[in-house]
């Protein structure tokens, strides 16, 4: 019976230890609402995320779904505690609605996140109204 539950608490022990925290990315917001925007003028975000884990998180690539949009972060792992940004940068070429995903892949437990950039691009003969 020792054995038994010798080998229950060294089970429990080692799933614990599997499902041990890693680094978390905490974003401020994951969803960035420009607003009417002028078009023929690119407009720019910075997602602010925090790791909450307790490992360091490593950015290994950031892609989006066309090549209006252009995303830049850092290469740098960011430590438990710390903060990074994702910046995305959208040009506004196109009259129309727009929802710009932004995927950011990294060391985290689920792998990926998508982020989002949407707003209206006014055409230039229109006023456009910023937030």
């Amino acid at each position: 019976m020792k054995v038994f539950f010798s080998a229950l608490v060294l089970l429990v022990g080692l799933t614990t230890v599997s499902f041990a925290q890693k680094g978390v990315l905490k974003f401020k917001e994951e969803t960035h609402k420009f607003g009417k925007v002028p078009q023929g003028v690119p407009v720019t975000n910075e997602f602010v995320f925090t790791n909450t884990g307790t490992d360091p998180v490593v950015i290994s690539n950031v892609t989006v779904s066309c090549g209006c949009t252009t995303p830049v972060w850092s290469k740098a792992p960011v430590l438990p505690g710390k903060t990074g940004i994702i910046k995305a940068t959208f040009n506004a070429a196109a009259a129309g609605s727009f929802n710009k995903p932004v995927t950011v892949f990294s060391n985290t437990e689920g792998g990926s996140i998508t982020l989002y950039l949407n707003g209206e691009v006014v055409a230039k003969d229109a006023k456009a109204s910023t937030k």
